[in-house]
């Protein structure tokens, strides 16, 4: 058998990508790591999830063949990490994909040229073993892919294995799937695991497979029913990994040329040693796997979060952090290895160096604030294992676990792994039983706090979804009365006075909504009036107008003219077009990774929350404030349309994530595609009518959330005529022009800052004197100076001046000195260094004197503090000194 030749990962991957390329596939770059409206995945795991909607049908793809090299994310095996061979949190699938174009034939002969021609891999064909379905009771065995291996290809027959549904046959639920073929590779006897029969399909780590591709050909109904498809799809992945490891005949994936290179560089930082112990092997292995996965994550617009895939991330770094630590590392370090990940993949990755510093500041951010959690958790977690291990247990404590989680903000898979390191076991069971608890203790906290009212009341069919008409009229003649609630009831009439819930057919009120609140209002009739304060939409589309009947009584059936209040609306619409331009700003000066994360638009005033790992800086903001009221200044048209999501999504309109949107999506465009995003709030005509933009506040909500509060065109004035008025006073007190006002008020902090030194050299001089004279009060107790003494009001500064001084001028001095400032009292103890000799301290001192007063304190030998709460006992507790002093000494 010969050897192979040895690629490395880079050469691969362009060979694989242009073998393809010459058989008429077109090439695409990797897909984002995010899926994209696609909710049933986290992060992409194939080569195959980001073209789902092509092999349904739903979506036509840019040419019926295609080739990619995909990035992939895994995490179902991450306790294995470092652990074997073939398990890697992070791996590039390569992939040659058929949309209704060719089938078996073509895809089993290029997969065979490609990995056995000398002009391409040139792997030996003795090497390499095909397998195929066996089929069973409900599907036919692939006699098919069998034939073309064997007749077409000329693989023996004892060289093409057959496999049950298990291992060979491609399914997810129902929908298309189909019978798949495998092509392993012998890596030679040395990797073999030794028993009698190893073969292909053992376990062991000789037979690696290198090839699979899925023959799409059945539809699978759910309920075990297979129908031959129309169109049939070819799907093929090949770990790129896998094919270096074959290539470069290394025992692991760790082992290829460009992630040994990033290990390399986590053993110069670390001084670990590869290959010294199976122990630091894990460790390098999980730090150079999981660094690889966050830098990828991480540019592809991942954040570390408690939630979703920026918990993947943050549970990735922080092992990674962690085994940091095992190898003696205990400062952040992994930002350090970004550039060397970077280096090796940039190539065909070039959005890595375009990213690099944003890249490397998340990590050290999410290191930096790890570490601060991992040094308070560990202590812990060894203080709990000392207890556990002291008593001869090997079950640790499913509470201490809790415990660890919610008051230290340990994560629990840290505490399960290093359990597991000590040999022990986790009660899982009771660790879970508490959390379920404390879900129940929240959510009995959150119904204490009751809800809207409305969200009980049951509509029948017979009242119809209520229609929005506000987005081109702020009155509505003839609107009529379909509903009346009343204290959660349905009612048929309103008094005058009632509170109530008015729900009518059409409405121009905007019910609160992706953030907007609510429009205000009134509903008149002759000789009535119902006025709006609230507006909400429940799930079966009726909007609730919320408030009180002030004149008249109002019956369902009857018809209003419905009339928003339409100042207000100008305001909230000035505040929610101010919003789109703020999130292109922040998205212009931070990067793309940033993403809405929730707002609040009320009249002239926002609350906008976005993705970001860091606070920004004061020039940030000044860019972003900058840029949001260029925009204004420019009088951008804002145009919005409804048009179906395609072509909504090609027009490049931003969604927010996770939210859930129809056929047909209603897109707000400001300056002709500066600023498309799908929306269904209110907004202005033309930018130029938000006003001024002002930033009021910026600051952290949550792990990786930021929120900025800013205020638009009345309230932004309003700021501004203050601010403007606040000048004009202050340059008055301080008799100087606005113009001159730092300067004056630069000179007159100078000013301050002299006369408040002065001051405070004077009251330094007088603390001294004052103890000077307290010295002629001290008598002779046992051979030292004791004396006492009650300072009016003096605060804890002045009490440890007069006491340094004391201690310093007079060796053999015991003084306690007391201040009262209204129900407050400052104990101050102090002994000369003969004292303390003699066996005086001013700690035991305080102690004693303190609790006459109520109250308790400590120190220093030469040096105590204490207080009290019993003004009337401060002369009790001063008196009691010279019994102290002679007990201490025996006299």
């Amino acid at each position: 058998m010969k050897d192979p030749k040895p690629f490395g990962v880079n050469e691969l991957r362009e060979m694989f990508l242009h073998f393809f390329e010459t058989k008429g596939h077109l090439r695409l770059p990797s897909f984002s790591l995010i899926p994209q409206n696609d909710a049933s995945l986290l992060l992409i795991n194939s080569g195959m999830a980001p073209m789902k909607p092509f092999f349904t049908g739903e979506q036509e793809p840019p040419r019926h063949r295609v080739t990619t090299c995909q990035k992939c994310i895994r995490t179902g095996d991450i306790e294995n990490i470092g652990k074997t061979a073939r398990h890697g949190t992070y791996f590039e699938m390569l992939g040659n994909f058929s949309f209704g174009d060719y089938f078996k034939n073509e895809a089993i002969h290029w997969a065979w040229e490609f990995l056995t021609s000398p002009e391409w891999v040139g792997l030996d064909p003795d090497r390499l073993f095909p397998s195929v379905f066996a089929g069973n009771e409900t599907t036919p065995a692939d006699t098919e892919a069998f034939r073309v291996w064997n007749e077409e290809i000329g693989v023996p027959a004892d060289h093409i294995f057959k496999f049950g549904k298990e291992d060979n046959f491609w399914e997810h639920g129902s929908g298309p799937c189909g019978p798949c073929s495998e092509i392993y590779y012998d890596r030679g006897p040395k990797y073999g695991c030794g028993k009698p029969g190893c073969t292909v399909g053992c376990d062991c780590d000789r037979y690696m497979e290198v090839w699979n591709v899925v023959f799409s050909q059945f539809d699978n109904d759910g309920e075990g029913h297979y129908t031959e498809l129309k169109q049939k799809n070819i799907d093929t992945g090949m770990g790129l990994e896998r094919l270096a490891v074959v290539c470069q005949n290394v025992d692991s994936l760790f082992d290829v040329d460009t992630v040994m290179n990033i290990t390399n560089k986590v053993t110069e930082i670390t001084g670990a040693k590869y290959g010294q112990s199976h122990a630091i092997d894990v460790s390098l292995r999980v730090i150079t796997d999981h660094i690889r996965s966050a830098t990828f994550m991480i540019c592809d617009g991942v954040l570390p979060s408690n939630e979703g895939r920026g918990y993947v991330l943050r549970r990735l770094l922080r092992r990674a952090a962690r085994h940091g630590k095992l190898l003696g590392v205990n400062e952040p370090f992994l930002y350090r290895v970004c550039d060397t990940v970077i280096h090796e993949n940039e190539g065909h990755y070039p959005e890595l160096r375009e990213r690099q510093d944003y890249i490397t500041k998340v990590i050290r951010v999410e290191e930096e604030n790890f570490a601060k959690t991992i040094d308070g958790g560990l202590k812990i977690f060894n203080e709990m294992l000392a207890g556990h291990k002291a008593k001869g247990e090997k079950t640790f404590s499913g509470g201490d676990a809790f415990k660890l989680y919610d008051t230290y903000g340990f994560p629990i898979d840290l505490t399960l792994e290093m359990v597991e390191e000590q040999g022990m076991t986790l009660d899982e069971e009771e660790f879970h039983k508490q959390m379920e608890e404390q879900r129940q203790r929240a959510r009995k906290a959150r119904e204490a706090l009751g809800d809207l009212g409305w969200a009980g009341v049951e509509f029948g069919k017979d009242i119809p979804e209520t229609q929005f008409v506000g987005y081109d009229h702020t009155t509505v003649e003839g609107a009529k009365v379909v509903a009346l609630v009343v204290e959660n009831e349905q009612a048929e009439e309103l008094m005058p006075g009632v509170e109530a819930i008015v729900v009518l057919d059409k409405t121009p009120f905007y019910a609160e909504m992706g953030g907007q609140i609510g429009d205000q209002g009134t509903l008149t009739a002759d000789g009535v009036t119902f006025a709006v304060t609230d507006v909400q939409k429940n799930k079966g589309g009726k909007y609730m107008h919320y408030g009180k009947l002030t004149q008249g009584t109002l019956k369902v059936g009857d018809t209003v003219t419905a009339a928003l209040d339409v100042e207000r609306r100008k305001a909230i619409m000035r505040a929610h077009s101010a919003t789109h331009l703020l999130d292109k700003a922040l998205r212009t000066v931070l990067g793309d990774h940033v993403h809405q994360a929730g707002s609040l638009v009320e009249p002239d005033r926002l609350r906008f929350d976005f993705t970001h790992f860091s606070a920004l800086t004061a020039q940030e903001l000044g860019k972003v404030s900058a840029i949001v009221n260029e925009a204004v200044l420019e009088g951008y048209d804002i145009v919005t349309q409804e048009l179906p999501i395609e072509e909504a999504k090609k027009k490049g309109a931003i969604a927010l994530f996770g939210e859930k949107y129809g056929d047909t999506v209603r897109v707000v465009d400001m300056g002709s595609g500066y600023s498309v995003e799908f929306c269904g709030g209110t907004h202005l005509d033309n930018t130029a009518k938000v006003g001024v933009f002002h930033i009021s506040s910026e600051f952290s909500v949550a792990s990786g959330v930021r929120r900025i509060e800013a205020t638009t065109g009345k309230a932004s004035l309003a700021v501004m005529n203050r601010n403007q008025e606040m000048l004009f006073q202050a340059a008055s007190i301080l008799k100087a022009k606005p113009g001159e006002l730092r300067e004056k008020a630069e000179a007159v902090m100078a000013e301050v800052r002299q006369l408040s030194q002065s001051v405070e050299k004077f009251k330094a001089r007088e603390a001294v004197s004052e103890a000077e004279r307290f010295l002629f009060s001290g008598h002779d107790v046992g051979g030292l100076k004791v004396l006492t003494a009650t300072v009016p009001e003096a605060d804890a500064n002045r009490l440890r001046k007069m006491g340094d001084f004391l201690r310093d001028k007079e060796p053999k001095v015991v003084a306690v000195l007391a201040a009262v400032n209204g129900e407050k009292i400052t104990f101050l103890a102090v002994c000369g260094k003969d004292a303390v000799k003699a066996g005086v301290k001013a700690g035991d001192i305080i102690k004693q004197v303190s609790a006459i007063a109520g109250g308790s304190g400590g120190g220093k030998p030469d040096s105590a503090m204490g207080g009290g709460k019993d003004p009337l006992m401060v002369d009790n507790a001063l008196a009691m000194v010279d019994n102290v002093v002679s007990m201490k000494l025996g006299v």
